[in-house]
């Protein structure tokens, strides 16, 4: 049997800050992919010498260094420089099973109207599912039938493939977030556009937590912005209902407090750039708000 062709119509784009030991072990894995696919790394301002080991390891790697932590950003950047109709994005401790970009391709070149398609996640090295999978696979969302998995109103950006244009037409990642669950806000802009997200089965991403992973920083960020997020797009009434329910539902530790004081920080911008979803966007993360409330993987622990 032949070997497999390089697949040209996907680039692969990396985030990373000072884990130089996940990043070099991904872009090994990632370079042994039978779709040979184009990798960019951002390197937002490591200092552990991860750039000069990407130089030195992976000459064919396009490494960007803006010199600073621009967090998710740092994927909007790539993409400035991405020239395939795709953009398989990629985290410094995850990566992509042989043959899923080829078939995630497939599957955006068939469906015009399709923006990204998300991939289950195994977690190593134990081959688990992460528990996130579950509430993807059993998403509440009504979509068309030519949709290759169930619809999504939202995406994990380490295991998404992405159509550029779609991307780049919603604006990117918001700079206004940095990191932390900053996909939410992306995909509703993309949804109130007409564009589809999807989960498929058959596509496989592996994730190897980074043991340099701050969990409560992590949940600090992601309470802030899913506030953030809230004011941004819903309307009033859910707007105040669910800023309600988080302040009644989450932990009342000093990580929580801390995540509400900096969403009060940022309310002024936050009401500047505040736009509201229309009733049929919002029918959409009402049904999601209320499948996740009982849902292991979005509990703001840690």
């Amino acid at each position: 049997m032949s070997e497999p062709t390089k697949d040209t119509r996907t680039t692969v784009v990396v985030i990373t800050h000072n884990r130089r030991t996940e990043l070099l072990r991904t872009l090994t894995l990632l370079r042994d992919l039978p779709e040979r696919p184009r990798v960019i790394v951002t390197d937002n301002a490591s200092a552990d010498g991860t750039a000069a080991a990407v130089r030195r390891a992976f000459p064919e790697v396009l490494l960007l260094e803006p010199g600073v932590n621009l967090g998710a950003v740092g994927r909007n950047l790539a993409v400035r420089h991405v020239r395939t109709p795709y953009v398989a994005f990629c985290d410094d401790d995850t990566w992509w099973e042989p043959g899923s970009l080829r078939r995630a391709a497939d599957l955006l070149d068939e469906r015009p109207a399709l923006a990204g398609v998300t991939a289950r996640i195994v977690v190593e090295p134990d081959g688990t599912e992460d528990p996130v999978v579950k509430e993807l696979r059993e998403s509440p969302l009504a979509g068309p039938e030519s949709l290759p998995g169930p619809a999504l109103g939202s995406f994990l950006a380490a295991a998404t493939v992405m159509r550029v244009d779609a991307f780049r037409g919603a604006g990117g990642f918001h700079p206004g977030l940095w990191l932390g669950g900053e996909e939410e806000l992306l995909a509703t802009d993309l949804l109130r556009q007409g564009w589809w997200l999807s989960y498929v089965e058959e596509l496989t991403v592996h994730h190897q937590a980074s043991k340099l992973r701050d969990s409560t920083a992590r949940r600090v960020l992601g309470l802030r912005n899913t506030l953030w997020f809230t004011w941004l797009r819903r309307p009033l009434l859910p707007a105040l209902r669910r800023t309600l329910d988080l302040m009644i539902t989450v932990p009342h530790d000093v990580a929580s407090a801390r995540a509400f004081a900096r969403a009060a920080a940022g309310l002024p911008w936050v009401l500047r750039q505040r736009s509201p979803v229309p009733p049929e966007i919002e029918q959409r993360i009402a049904t999601l708000q209320r499948a996740r409330r009982h849902s292991s993987a979005r509990r703001y622990v840690g």
